[in-house]
């Protein structure tokens, strides 16, 4: 399955219990960016991709970038900043 995420948006792995995930949803919606939230406890494969993304570790938010790189608990203005490069 490709999660790549449409050019604009992008894909954020989460979990319902993360209070990180939780926060960046808020700011990615406040400043109007798009997501696909897939959560690793439900969607099968999803945990070890994260996993492979992080050296190993199971970390998220852990988010897709339409060029197919990753960031980790990134900022919102982060994502901004790479979505708009």
């Amino acid at each position: 399955m490709n999660f790549t995420p449409e050019s604009g948006t992008i894909t954020m792995f989460s979990t319902t219990w993360c209070g990180y995930c939780t926060r960046l949803k808020k700011q990615l919606d406040a400043k109007g960016i798009g997501y696909q939230e897939i959560n690793i406890e439900e969607v099968d494969g999803t945990a070890e991709l994260v996993e492979k993304l992080n050296g190993g570790n199971r970390t998220v938010p852990t988010v897709l970038f339409p060029d197919g790189t990753a960031a980790t608990n990134p900022s919102a203005s982060e994502v901004e900043n790479r979505l708009a490069a």
